[in-house]
């Protein structure tokens, strides 16, 4: 496995945020993890990334515990997360903030990676010298992947893509996560909208009050009477 949690817990002072959880994520899979707002997903995507503290268990990345390892180090080892809220570099242009994705490279490929972001995202390029607070929030968004594909990333961690996006755009970047997917980025994916999420995904977990409580492939998560009922905006069969 590319990415295994073991026993993860997080805490914000007294409240446990995640309990003790079990995830794994296999080379080359587009896994998702839905769930409620507050269940704890987007916790679990920052103590993955070192942004928010393990209080106990493992996560290992590549055969490597990551806990303790300095944030800035991840993205040279391939792990890189796309944040909730994108978190873009507003004053920067479009292909600055695609640029600070490399900035850890040293490697004489940065260019053309640079034009491969343009080709995935048209409206990029006819945008490149604009600064990038000045994007749509679907603009916003694609950015954010982009720079995030700029480290070359072996996982992929996606918070929240489709979050304040219009349904048109929403089905734009879905399509562009089911692209790198296929190219073969790993993909750990953190979605409220349970019902794209599990379409494009091999595998699914479902998050409730910090704990797993459903694993399984993401096609028998969407014939699941509890996640349509809960999730999906279906009354139970």
């Amino acid at each position: 496995m590319l990415l295994e949690l073991r026993g993860l817990e997080v805490r914000y002072g007294g409240i446990r945020a995640v309990k003790g959880i079990d995830l794994e994520v296999g080379a080359g899979e587009l896994v998702c993890l839905i769930g409620a707002n507050g269940a704890g997903k987007s916790s679990t995507l920052r103590a993955i990334c070192g942004m928010t503290r393990v209080y106990a268990g493992s996560v290992r990345y590549a055969g490597s515990e990551l806990s303790g390892l300095p944030v800035h180090e991840l993205p040279r080892r391939g792990l890189v997360m796309v944040p909730e809220g994108r978190g873009i570099f507003p004053q920067l242009t479009v292909e600055e903030n695609l640029s600070m994705g490399a900035f850890s490279r040293r490697d004489t490929e940065i260019a053309g990676d640079l034009d491969r972001q343009f080709e995935t995202f048209p409206r990029l390029r006819e945008r490149r010298g604009q600064t990038a607070g000045t994007l749509s929030g679907g603009e916003q968004q694609m950015l954010a992947i982009g720079r995030a594909l700029m480290a070359r990333p072996k996982l992929l961690l996606l918070d929240e893509p489709s979050m304040g996006l219009a349904p048109l755009l929403v089905a734009k970047i879905f399509d562009i996560v089911r692209e790198i997917s296929a190219q073969g980025v790993t993909i750990l994916l953190v979605e409220q909208n349970a019902r794209l999420a599990l379409e494009i995904a091999a595998r699914g977990y479902v998050m409730e009050s910090g704990l797993v409580t459903l694993a399984a492939p993401a096609r028998q998560l969407l014939e699941d009477p509890k996640v349509r009922e809960a999730y999906l905006g279906e009354g139970a069969a």
